[in-house]
């Protein structure tokens, strides 16, 4: 390669960072740089006041590993992520069938299902903080008109977590009704006149023809619904402040437990980092079973 050539492909790759420099210096200081800091700060004893701070090394993630709490916080995650994930999709793509169709007064409907969406969580959770009101609440009134008995609903620590489910999935149903809305329509109608004239059944054709071509859609909601259910904070803060007894405690509102409540940022950015861990983990996982299920 002579030295023109060499002056020709340095210009080029000059042009290349030229565009991606731009995005890479955002990416850096609010993403990269800050996992990096978190990092550095779990090997320490900082208490978030003090400007001094000393190196413990591994004993954050040791004293997490060995404090029931953490177990606890891990198994609400678990719990919640499987609690809204799998609700969320199935009622998305159920609201999506129902809607497809334009019939009279359906953009109505879209924009009610949508609206909780864009309306901002805190806000949403105040107001379920009245509907599970035991006393005068609409939820136990409803449960009352049918004739079944009233729940404590997030006062106690048996229903408390399913209160905070239901709120999150009412709130997202909307989102991934307009995805799958929008992947229904690019499902190609030549597939469906062929199946027919095969003799399939709607089920068989919803589920040879329907839920293949759909599938990366559904794999775009499973890891963005599952990244919402890890870092959800807003209505677990709002309905019950991780209680009662802990029961709704996830890994991230104990992270701002330990942090901002009992000043011990060092084992706080620990489970910070268990929380990237098991999202990079998951994510990857994901991926690898989207090989075998995904159709593009």
């Amino acid at each position: 390669m002579n030295r023109k050539s060499i002056m020709q492909r340095l210009k080029q790759m000059g042009g290349v960072w030229l565009f991606v420099i731009p995005a890479l210096i955002p990416l850096i200081v609010f993403w990269i740089y800050p996992i990096f800091r978190s990092l550095f700060i779990s090997f320490t004893d900082w208490d978030y006041m003090s400007p001094t701070y000393n190196f413990v090394f591994f004993d954050n993630f040791k004293s997490l590993f060995t404090d029931e709490r953490f177990y606890e916080a891990l198994g609400n995650t678990i719990l919640f992520s499987v609690g809204t994930i799998i609700p969320t999709i199935v009622g998305g793509l159920l609201l999506a069938l129902l809607l497809q169709k334009n019939f009279r007064g359906s953009g109505i409907y879209k924009f009610i299902l949508f609206s909780p969406w864009v309306t901002p969580t805190v806000a949403v959770s105040i107001v379920w903080t009245w509907i599970f009101e035991p006393q005068v609440g609409m939820a136990n009134t409803v449960l009352k008109f049918f004739h079944l008995p009233g729940l404590q609903w997030i006062q106690s620590s048996d229903t408390a977590m399913l209160s905070v489910i239901l709120v999150t999935v009412w709130k997202s149903l909307g989102y991934a009704m307009i995805f799958y809305l929008s992947a229904l329509e690019k499902v190609p109608k030549d597939l469906y006149e062929a199946c027919g004239l095969d003799g399939a059944k709607k089920w068989q054709r919803f589920r040879d023809i329907t839920i293949p071509c759909i599938s990366p859609t559904t794999f775009f909601l499973m890891i963005i619904t599952m990244v919402n259910s890890l870092q959800a904070y807003d209505q677990i803060q709002i309905l019950t402040q991780g209680g009662p007894s802990g029961s709704t405690r996830t890994l991230l509102y104990m992270y701002y437990q330990l942090g901002f409540e009992e000043f011990n940022m060092g084992e706080a950015t620990a489970v910070a980092i268990v929380i990237i861990l098991i999202t990079v983990l998951l994510s990857c996982v994901q991926f690898t079973a989207s090989k075998k299920w995904v159709h593009y």
